[in-house]
Parts: structure tokens; sequence; C-alpha cells
């Protein structure tokens, strides 16, 4: 499971408070022998609510003081849900860090009755596996643990063969469920699940059941697993870089002296006992939080939470003792070597999320980096000064962090960036912002929750930021008044006290790791997984009908509005009933495939002034207005997008309209713009990602002339003038194109708006042909590789198949949903050989494109041999797992029920639709299908479309990790040298 790791929480709502307290009577009947009905005593909910909250909630408190946030959001007959525990790593004991995070892994394995065939004798062998992990921690010789661990190894043997693998994840999957994960972080751990509305009842009861029972079982190949995850870290320039940065802000607290996943000694130590005695301390009621969004009856879901988690027993809770850290009297000073490119940080400490001064932060972040109108967005990133600069704060419960950062330049050293994002914090210290500024980010700010409570997960996370962080609701919902409160002298009062010489610099550079560590794999036999049994308990959760949902399905005429604006260009609409935001786009059907130049002017355009504004003033007035624009261009589209408060629809589109028309063309700003082009290109083939899923996919699809190298060399770039440029700028509305409109306006006034604002000439041009790429076909089994100093090797099989069919996609759906488990559960829970890894027969995105077959590996180089033997043997082979597969068809079935396309998302969802040559909403086909497919069927796909394909094998490791005698058994290995998959 993912470790969430510091993202900046901007905790605001905007609204009044009064808190007030309800009663609300529930009345409920039992049948009698006669039929009569008798009506018990009525059991009274109170529950907390605050006025002008946007999310309507209600806060429970049961009787055993677990909290329970409600909210209504019927976008959806489906519930966002977070279980959340107010614990993470800082309350890991410090012999035993990533305790938590492992923990959160355990409570995935099932219960007493969830994923066991026997339990009484499958604990037997369980507990001696504990008491060998025991002496296993506290033997120090190298022999003897060999031994134990040999032990260990075989009693888990027998131990899994009365186990049942991934129940709890089979059932979440058949009642439809999506996004089941968990996350560890320093203050919390969290459950997620985002269920069908009818699932409900039989998912409060899961997980009831699984938080009042843990299981630690199928430990060591978990613990795997857990080890895998550690090595990306180490393979992670970034990761590393905020260790050093919390261990040197933090040398007392926890949030610096032990990190969420865990040292590489206590992980290769771990505690069954241990873990017990921290799921017994922290996971109570009383420390638990359920929170929940959507679909939702407050009556009925309070009700059944209370039937099954008000069973769980309330236990005093241990006191955390806050670290009190000396302040930082001068710079500390780290270096973090690794393969990516090189960047700079400067980090400072500030109070936890509930003090004022951390509120305060906040607006320092805004005032200095909004992605729009910050010192930083204008006076470095704008002016193009640095490649790239930024500056987030990161609020948590006893401390937070603020950081500030960038990328180089060619030719510029770290010490210059650092000096340039320092000058931008002196500005703020001496009050040189303008005043406007303030009330702008407050506005702005209200702009992007409204944006964020349009989605079921955020409206769930911020009860979740509220409870962990011991936030009374009504303070949580009180927060955007009180940053509207926020004056400039406090903002300079504030900086002036936190921002000095108390900083940590960290000088990320380029090379090789002297410290690079790895987790050795220990020898572990591979464990069954029993994928045909099923527990007693499974087996009467899967009997327990739920009430139906009738799916619902896009009807593009229907659903959206088509109208013309003049010269008879297209406008698609669907109306926005929930708030007064707007989303326009003008869309033109060709890309840089057909100009690379179309790419280039795209990107300078927002350097660009007008005849009216610098590009400074630009970006500021837009930000003043609520709006924003964008221009983005891919191989084959242009994408023009204005958006923000359509109460400011027409002065954001007139301003738009005047940079598009009368772009004033800079030398400067291109010759920046060209050189930090070339600066991030050689950034770019430091970055393991782009080497492998862009660089190398492309190559294998297309050879060494493709999408991705198709991009202007060194010397076209310096050749390009800017009139050349802004010309392309301006051609842009004389195409043809359509616009899609999402807002709340009406269709008449839409119109009237855009046939004044949206200039365009008499008669517009028509598009050029697409330029289409042939795609190569992989005939001969070949295996590439590039070198890349990590710990891991990442590998993906890619094969080729059929062009784009309709026909084909509700069996590609059921392949998918079936071997996903599968993939996971062999390569994984068995074998402990990678913590990441799937295969995927990915459809086409356009007609007349071939569907491609991408499994993915991610393992310690010394597992990769094994790695590619599972997996050629699951995609020759695939195994039949009846249960596998009913749930593979339940599973379509719930989600696609309870799936609504809504919103702006119906205008794209036509979109792709149509690129596909199809005009109906797809997913109609799939739920026909899926109850009556059968595995023959399945299986005749997987003979025809999957079994023994060629593949282009593409492997990124270091070259002295890797077994090439092993790649050579899958065909012909070639080395790719940056140069020739890159293009320059």
């Amino acid at each position: 499971m993912p470790v969430k790791k510091g993202l900046s929480l901007f905790l605001v709502a905007f609204a009044f408070t009064f808190t007030q307290c309800k009663n609300e009577a529930y009345q409920s009947q039992s049948a009698t022998d006669t039929a009569a009905s008798s009506v018990q005593k009525q059991k009274e909910y109170k529950y907390e609510t605050v006025a002008g909250d946007p999310l309507n909630a209600r806060v429970y408190t049961l009787d055993n003081g677990l909290k329970v946030y409600l909210t209504d959001y019927e976008d959806a007959p489906r519930i966002q849900t977070y279980i959340a525990v107010r614990a993470g790593s800082k309350n890991d004991p410090a012999n035993a860090t990533g305790l938590a995070h492992y923990l959160e892994h355990m409570v995935f394995k099932g219960t007493s009755e969830l994923g066991t065939q026997d339990w009484a004798k499958e604990k037997v062998e369980l507990d001696k596996i504990e008491a060998l992990y025991e002496k296993y921690r506290a033997t120090k010789d190298d022999a003897a643990r060999k031994k134990i661990y040999h032990q260990i190894d075989s009693v888990s043997g027998v131990a899994a063969k009365f186990a049942v693998a991934n129940e709890y994840d089979k059932i979440l999957g058949a009642i439809g469920a999506k996004g089941t994960n968990a996350y560890t972080w320093v203050d919390q751990t969290v459950y997620v699940n985002d269920i069908p509305t009818n699932q409900l009842e039989r998912w409060v009861a899961l997980e009831a059941d699984r938080f009042r029972d843990m299981v630690p079982r199928i430990f060591h190949t978990e613990l795997e697993a857990v080890y895998e995850e550690k090595n990306r870290t180490l393979d992670s320039d970034g990761r590393k870089v905020a260790e050093v940065i919390n261990t040197a802000l933090f040398p007392t607290h926890q949030y610096g002296t032990q990190t969420t996943i865990g040292t590489i000694e206590h992980l290769k130590n771990p505690s069954i006992t241990e873990i017990k005695k921290y799921y017994s301390t922290y996971y109570v009621p009383n420390n638990m939080a359920i929170a929940m969004s959507g679909d939702i009856d407050f009556d009925q879901t309070i009700r059944l939470i209370d039937a099954e988690f008000g069973k769980l027993e309330k236990k005093p809770l241990p006191e955390f003792k806050v670290a009190q850290e000396q302040p930082i009297q001068k710079p500390i000073v780290k270096e973090v070597l690794g393969p990516d490119a090189e960047n700079v940080s400067v980090s400072y400490r500030f109070p936890g999320i509930n003090t004022r001064d951390a509120l305060v932060l906040q607006m320092i972040s805004g005032i200095l980096y909004n992605g729009q109108a910050g010192l930083i967005d204008l006076n470095l990133n704008q002016q193009q000064k640095v490649l790239q600069a930024y500056a987030y704060d990161t609020q948590m419960k006893d401390y937070s962090t603020f950081r500030v950062g960038g990328a180089p330049r060619q030719g510029q050293t770290l010490d210059q960036v650092k000096d340039m994002v320092l000058a931008q914090i002196e500005l703020v210290k001496q009050g040189k912002f303008e005043d406007w500024v303030i009330p702008a980010i407050v506005n702005n700010n209200k702009i992007g929750l409204m944006e964020s409570y349009e989605d079921n997960s955020n409206r769930a996370d911020a009860f979740v930021s509220a409870f962990i962080y011991g936030m009374d609701w009504k303070d949580y919902v009180n927060r955007p008044n009180e940053f509207a409160k926020i004056t400039k002298q406090e903002v300079v009062d504030v900086a002036n006290k936190y921002l000095n010489n108390n900083y940590v610099l960290v000088y990320k550079r380029t090379g090789k790791d002297p410290n690079a560590q790895k987790v050795e794999k220990p020898a572990i036999t591979p464990v069954a997984v029993n994928r045909d049994v099923q527990s007693a308990y499974y087996k009467a959760f899967m009997a327990k009908e739920a009430p139906a949902l009738q799916p619902v399905f896009v009807n593009y005429k229907e659903d959206i509005k088509e109208s013309k604006l003049k010269n008879n260009i297209p406008l698609l609409y669907t109306k926005n009933s929930e708030n007064g935001l707007f989303q326009l786009y003008y869309i033109l059907d060709m890309g840089t495939n057909n100009d690379p130049k179309l790419g280039m002017a795209v990107n300078y355009l927002k350097y660009l002034g007008n005849d009216k504004y610098t590009a400074e003033e630009l970006k500021k007035e837009f930000y003043k207005l609520g709006t924003s624009f964008n221009v983005f261009s891919s191989g084959d589209q242009v994408y023009v997008s204005l958006t923000g408060l359509d109460e400011n629809f027409e002065k954001g589109l007139a301003l738009f309209e005047s940079l598009l028309q009368n772009p004033k063309p800079d030398q400067e700003a291109l010759n920046n713009m060209v050189a930090g082009t070339l600066k991030a290109r050689s950034d770019a083939k430091k970055n393991k990602s782009v080497i492998l899923n862009q660089a190398m996919v492309n190559y294998a699809k297309y050879g060494a002339k493709n999408p991705f190298t198709t991009i202007l060399s060194e010397k076209q770039l310096k050749a390009v003038k800017p009139q050349e440029l802004v010309n392309i700028i301006k051609s842009i509305p004389t195409y043809e194109h359509r616009v899609l409109y999402y807002g709340p306006r009406e269709t008449d006034k839409l119109v009237a708006s855009l046939n004044a604002g949206h200039n365009v000439p008499a008669k517009l041009k028509p598009v050029p042909a697409e330029k289409v790429y042939a795609e190569l076909d992989i005939k001969t089994p070949t295996v590439y590789w590039a070198d890349y100093d990590m710990v891991q090797a990442e590998l993906l099989f890619l094969s080729k198949s059929v062009p784009y069919s309709a026909d084909i996609v509700p069996v590609v759906r059921m392949y998918n949903e079936y071997m996903g488990g599968i993939v996971f559960q062999e390569l994984r829970e068995s074998k402990a050989l990678a913590y990441s890894t799937y295969s995927f027969y990915s459809p086409a995105s356009k007609k007349n494109r071939s569907n491609y077959l991408q499994s993915y590996i991610g393992a310690q180089a010394d597992k990769l041999p094994e790695a590619m033997v599972g997996m050629q043997e699951l995609l020759n082979n695939m195994p039949l797992a009846d249960a596998n597969f009913e749930n593979a068809k339940a599973s379509l079935r719930n989600s696609i029920s309870s799936e609504r396309i809504t919103k702006s998302a119906i205008l794209f969802d036509y979109e792709r639709a149509k690129r596909l040559g199809i005009e109906h909403d797809i997913r109609e086909d799939v739920y026909k299908s899926a109850n009556s497919m059968t595995f023959d069927q399945m299986k005749e796909f997987q003979q025809k479309y999957i079994k023994s394909q060629p593949q282009a094998i593409l492997v990124i490791g270091s070259k002295d990790r890797l077994n090439f005698k092993e790649l050579e058994k899958y065909g012909k290995v070639k080395q790719l040298k940056l140069e020739e998959i890159f293009g320059y």
C-alpha cells in the first residue's frame, strides 16, 4: 500500500459557524410468531452540524467513542469511505520502525473467519511463526538466523495451506468497490474504499469484522513485498532528499528520527508480537473515525454503523508526548547523490497545523507560489530565470514544514538557484508584494475548494483531516473565515519570525551514491494461495443479496446539448447545476505530429504579453478574476482552455482572446525558452520513468522515428524566430474547431457571449491531414535494455495485437478484471517476487490503431529471472479459478451499475467515443455481456490474442545487476543508448 507523503493540505471551507446538536430517533421492528410487530425503544443519535457548512455534514460520536462523519452527495449511487486511525509512523516503537505501515498491510489479510479454511489448525502454525520471529529477532549470529528463517519459511508453507489469500480483496472486487487501498503517514493510517450504495450494509459488516479481529497471515511473503517497497524508495532520489530534510529538521521528534517505511535493520527483524500490541493499542474505536461522502441516507447509515462498529470496545489510549525541538541556529547543509537531475531545496520548521502561525504559513505559500501569480511564479518561472522553482507547506499535527527549491538552467549553479528563491522569501519578509494578492489568494482558494467538493474523495478526506489533526468540525469549517482575516502585517511578522538562517539546505547532485543500500532478498518458498477455495465466511457473505441497482448509460444525443456558433462552429454543452464554475475548451484535430513547431508555439504563449499587458500583468489579471487559461498540444490535437468563475466569464474570455489574437513577440523569452527546453531534455534522460514508459515504449512500437522523437533539433530550435511562433499562435482559432462548455449559464446566453467574444475569421481553414506513424509488427522476440543506476529493475512485456474493435471490448474488460487479481496473487502474494506487478490488455485510444498487451514487473534485479518466468507462465497458460471468474463478472456488473458519468466528463466521454468511431456508451455492451460470458469465451480470447504472442521486452536497470544470460532466453538482447531512443 502506498505511503502518503508531504502533500500540502489547504484545509478550508467557506462558511459561518454555529454548532447545533440535534436528536434523531430510529424505530426498528422485530417479527413475532404471530406476525405481529412491536416497537422497540427508540435510540437517539446526537450529531453535530455547522451552519453554512458547504458539505452539510453530520458528525456523530458513538457510545464507544467512534467518530462518524457523513455528507450526502448524490452524483452517483456510490459512497467514498475512509476508516481513519489516529496513529501513524510517529507512534512506532523506536526499536521497530515501519511497524504501523506493515500493520496496514496485515489488515488486508483477513480474520479468524475470513481468509481461512481451518482456523484452529492455521492458528497453531501462525503461533509458531510468531514465536520464531521473536527468536529470529533476538539472534545475532548469521548462521543461526539463516537456520531460523528456514524454519519460518517452512512453517509458513504449512500455515498457508489452511489460508485463503486475498479474500477481503475478492469480496470488495465482487461488490463493485473501487480504489481499495490504504496509506500510512506520520500521524495516521487510513483505509480507503469507494463502494456502491446498495452494498453499504455488507461493507459495514465486513469492515467491522476486520477491525475487530486482525490476523497477520501470509506474513513473510508480504514482508518481502514491503522489502521491495523499501527498495523502490531507495531508488527514488526525491524520497532520499525528503528523508534527509526531515532528519535534519527533526533530530528529536519522530517526524525525523524514524521513517514511515522503517529502517532496513528493523524491516529485516520484524515482530508479529509488536504488531499485535500496536493494533490492540491504537486500533480502538475512540481512536478511529469513519468518514463517508456519497449517496447516503443518514438515518440508515448511522444505524448500520452503530450496529456493527458499536460492538468494538473502547480502551484508554497512551499519551503521545511531543518531543520539543530546539531552534536551528544556522543553516544545516546536506548533499544527496543519485542518477536524477540536480536540484536544490531549502526547508524550514513551523508549528503544527492547529496553530495560527501554520495558517499564516499557508498564505505565505500562496504568496510565493500559486501556479499563476505568486512571486516565484512571476519573478522566476515566468521570467525563466530558473528551469523550475516552487514553494509548498506540509502541515502535520505536531509540526509543519515549509520547502522552497528549484532546478537550474544550463550553466547555472545550485547556489544561484538557492539565492534566487531565498530572495523571494526576503520580498515577503519586507512586505514587497501587492495589496490585491491576499484577497486574490483567498478567492482562488475558495474556488479550488468548490472544485474539490465536486468529488466524494475530497469531501470525505476533509473529515479525515479534521479528525486526524484533532479539529472540531466547526473549527475546520471556519478556517476560510480565519484565513480571510490574515493581514499583510501578519504575513510579514510570521515570515520574519520563522524564515531566517534556520533552514536545512539540500543539494541534490547527479552522481553515484556511495552510500546506496538495498534490502537483500531472503530465501522464500512460494506459498499456496488456494484460489479455488473459499472460507465459510466468504461463502456466507457472498450468498447475501443486496438491493439491485440499475445502470445508467450516457445518451450522447440527450445528455449533450448541441448548438452552432457563428461560422458554423459546433458547440457542445452540459449544464453545471451545482456551483458557479465553468470550463471552456476549443479543440482542434491537429497536433505536433503535423508540425513540431506547434508544440513550441503553445509553450511560448505562456511567456508572452499582448498589446495591453506584459506576460506578468496578464497572469495577475487572470488570477484577480479567478480564472486561468491553458493551451495544450498532443500529437494529434490542440486543447485551448479557460476555466474559473462564470460571473467573470466575459472578462476572462476577452482577456484570453486578446492574448490569442495579439501575442507580442519577445526574443529574450524565446531564447530563454529554448535554453530551458534543452536543459529539460537533458534532465529527461536522467528520469527512469521517462526512459522506460515513454522513450523505450515508443521505440518498441514505432522504431527510432516515432511521436516521442518527433521534435525539433537543437539547431532547428535555435533557428526559430519569435514572429514565426506568434503567427502559429494566431492561426490556432483560424482552423476548424469545436467548442465545449460545462457551466451554469443557459445556452442562449452562452452562444451570445461566445459569438461576441470568440474571434474567428469569416471562413475557417480545414485542419491538415493527420500524420500517422506506422506501428511496427513485433514478430521477433527482442529484449531491449537501458542502463540506469538503480537497486531494482523494471520490465515491460509489450505485445502488439489487433486494431481496436468495439466487439471485443466486453471480453477485454473481463480478461483485465480476472487477470489483474491472478497476477497479483501469484507474483506478489504467493511468490513475493515484486511489490508492483500487473498485466493489462490495453485497447487503442483511436480507431484503426492497435491494441497492446502490456505486462509490468518491478523487482530486485536478482529476482527478475523468477518473475519473468512467472509472468510468462500466467500469460501463456491462464489458470482457471472459478471463484475469481465469478468475482470478475460480479465486479463488472456492480461497478458499471453504480457508475455515473456526469458533468464535464460527459463531454470528454463523447470525445473519446468519437475517436474510436463509436456513437454509444460502450459500457452498455460490457454490462450486457457480463452476466452471460463464460470462461471458455475468455479463454478463447486469451488463446487468440495473448498466448505465445511475440514480445518486445523492455528492461531498465543497472548493467552490473542484470542477468543477461537469463534475458537471452527471451530473445535477442539489444542495449538501447539514450541518444537512440530520445532522438537527441
